[in-house]
């Protein structure tokens, strides 16, 4: 019994002559990370042990003793008071251990049956499901504050870009909101992956299944669970869940950073169009003039972090055998830092919204004539001109201003008509951004009508998300 006198009470010592070498003992264990699912671990332990009740392998009085002592443990973890001990390589070892300590030989009969195998992958798609709520919860939050700030901003009329060149005006609250679609898009994502997490393996065994006739459909209940696994070696093996979660994760994190790229550029002197809150600013060691986005700058690094845990998961997976492999172990790291960057990026990006300051007037003073070349190639094609047709007429008109060292809207009327003869003097009528605006009132555009009504939607979705959830 060397195994158990050098390492402890481990789960797999008695065919073992000799401890873990002390590097392997390292790289083996994972208790200083998988800790965090003591309370889900405690909780399928729970389930396992009345349903080992329930089919005749536990005693009235050896199932209470296990459902206390176990209790007793997911208090002391939840308390911070849990002693880990030299052989808790993982959080199952850790938790049956104490429950010897605490109630005898009555621990030894949980395991029957079980397998860390069906028991980690248990533990795992319950902390992910309920993360997922915790996650879904704060993309709304950051939804809500996307909403009320576009809400008191419907006049401000902005330059829209492609390439980061200037295209055409829009409303500011029509830019805010095309990130209200993109993370309600990421909230049905993380939805679809939660209902392909809400699947117990629990009871599949190492892979062959449970011999001791429990059931299955039940226990997955009890959990709470929609169904059981229908197979215990897909059971055991799958960590699609996972992949599914990470890759919802993932286009998140693009979407956040994609949100902090274009505020960072926003709130600087190049473009001022919005302030930043103070709280969300540092300053620079050197420069005391500086204000700098770093939390904005550091949700735009983690982009790279989120991505790569997707990928390593991936990799991970492809090369291996079917059935239970220790590669598995590295399911669980990248997952928990992924929520857990999330879980602050969330919070940050809805007070950043919440808490800047809309430049209007910086805004305004940005909008050039140029913008709305293509009103000038509509107003064309109202006067029945092929578009094509206009647009070459417009870019003779761009080209003259640039030879005159003007802006279009202050070439003469001759100019206009040498480039088209379907210009009349009320084309400088065309040079009103408002007007341009209002002009793109079908469903999803700039129009302050549209986006008011596209608000309306969106709150009526929020509305919805929070009936759901009660």
């Amino acid at each position: 019994m060397k195994a158990l006198e050098a390492d402890g009470t481990v789960l797999w010592g008695g065919r073992f002559s000799e401890p873990l070498a002390r590097n392997v003992k390292v790289l083996n264990a994972s208790f200083p990370f998988d800790r965090r699912l003591a309370a889900v671990d405690v909780e399928g332990s729970i389930a396992y042990a009345t349903a080992l009740r329930d089919a005749g392998w536990l005693k009235p009085e050896e199932h209470e003793a296990i459902v206390s002592g176990l209790g007793a443990i997911a208090g002391d973890f939840a308390e911070g008071t849990f002693e880990p001990h030299p052989g808790d390589e993982d959080i199952h070892t850790a938790v049956e251990r104490r429950l010897h300590e605490l109630i005898g030989s009555a621990a030894d009969r949980l395991h029957a049956g079980r397998s860390r195998n069906d028991q980690v992958a248990t533990d795992l798609r319950l902390y992910l499901a309920r993360s997922i709520d915790a996650l879904r919860d704060q993309v709304r939050w950051v939804q809500e504050e996307i909403v009320t700030k576009a809400e008191g901003h419907l006049s401000v009329v902005m330059p829209g870009y492609t390439h980061l060149q200037p295209a055409q005006p829009i409303l500011f609250s029509h830019w805010l909101m095309s990130f209200f679609w993109k993370l309600e898009r990421d909230r049905e994502r993380l939805l679809a992956a939660r209902g392909r997490t809400n699947v117990c393996p629990l009871g599949s065994g190492a892979l062959a299944g449970n011999p001791l006739g429990i059931d299955r459909e039940e226990l997955a209940r009890s959990l709470g669970f929609e169904s059981a696994s229908e197979n215990s070696l897909d059971g055991v093996e799958d960590r699609d869940f996972v992949c599914e979660f990470l890759f919802a994760a993932s286009l998140l994190q693009t979407h956040l950073s994609s949100l902090a790229e274009t505020l960072i550029l926003w709130s600087s002197e190049a473009f001022d169009f919005v302030a930043l809150h103070e709280s969300h600013c540092t300053g620079s060691s050197l420069m005391p003039q500086k204000r700098n986005p770093d939390a904005l700058e550091l949700i735009r690094g983690k982009t790279g972090r989120v991505l790569g845990h997707l990928t390593a998961l991936l990799v991970t997976l492809k090369g291996l055998p079917s059935g239970y492999n220790k590669d598995l172990q590295e399911d669980k790291e990248g997952l928990f830092d992924v929520v857990d960057t999330l879980d602050i990026e969330l919070l940050v990006v809805a007070d950043v919204i919440r808490r800047m300051r809309v430049k209007a007037a910086s805004m305004a003073g940005a909008r050039s004539p140029g913008l709305l070349a293509t009103d000038l190639a509509d107003y064309l094609v109202r006067k029945g001109v092929p578009f094509r047709e206009a647009h070459r007429a417009v870019g003779h008109v761009v080209v003259s201003a640039e030879k005159l060292g003007t802006s279009i809207d202050r070439l003469p009327l001759s100019s206009y008509r040498a480039a088209h003869p379907e210009f009349s003097k009320d084309v400088y009528d065309v040079f009103d951004v408002h007007l341009s605006v209002s002009h793109r009132a079908s469903k999803g555009g700039t129009a302050p009508d549209a986006v008011s009504q596209q608000i309306g939607r969106a709150r009526r979705l929020l509305g919805r998300n929070i009936e759901s959830k009660d």
